[in-house]
């Protein structure tokens, strides 16, 4: 609706319709989940793609329950992968420190380079999407993509048999997964809380 794609999330109103990646709301329980796992975290980095509308929605978000639960923010740009490195080891120097991956398509292109530099610098972090804990990432939290395009196929079908994209209202994640990686946790020397091994989805040993 900000950039002016629709005019209501309801009804988008032009020839544009379709499904949301992310609810801003979803990138605080980014942040609790970090607290959960990681008490000790006082100080969070927030990987973020400036450039892209979610990111700045996402990172105010954030911000919003930061003070609640006693954690200093600090953004970091993940356009480059030279600048992601000199960031995370800035970062990593001072302790007590996590990371929370936002959902952008940067991030996604180097998700290799970020879930070996959080291990390298022993950074318990968050992710946004599944396959960033499958890859060997701590613990993600996102939307389930193939539920996703499960129901965008449901859209073509409506539209290729006359229904206008106007009419047909643009619609948030439905369903989420948690997936926790515990070879991970075990190597960083967490001990995942049994309240989030019992919300997962999916558990990797």
């Amino acid at each position: 609706m900000g950039a002016g794609f629709v005019e209501s999330l309801a009804r988008p109103g032009g020839n544009v319709t379709g499904f949301m990646n992310y609810e801003y709301s979803l990138s605080g329980k980014w942040l609790e989940l970090l607290k959960e796992i990681a008490p000790s975290v006082t100080r969070a980095a927030v990987l973020r793609d400036p450039a892209v509308g979610s990111g700045t929605g996402q990172y105010a978000t954030i911000q919003a329950v930061a003070q609640s639960l006693g954690v200093e923010l600090r953004p970091m740009d993940v356009r480059d992968p030279g600048e992601i490195e000199r960031a995370i080891v800035a970062f990593a120097q001072v302790p007590n420190g996590g990371l929370i991956v936002a959902g952008a398509p940067s991030a996604l292109v180097h998700r290799n380079l970020i879930i070996t530099l959080a291990a390298r610098h022993r950074l318990p972090a968050v992710y946004p999407l599944p396959y960033f804990a499958r890859s060997g990432g701590l613990i993600s939290y996102g939307p389930d993509n193939i539920d996703q395009f499960r129901r965008a196929a449901g859209y073509v079908d409506r539209i290729l048999k006359g229904e206008k994209p106007a009419d047909l209202p643009v619609q948030a994640p439905n369903k989420y997964e948690l997936v926790v990686n515990l070879k991970t946790a075990k190597s960083l020397g967490l001990e995942m809380p049994t309240t989030v091994l019992a919300r997962a989805d999916e558990v990797i040993e």
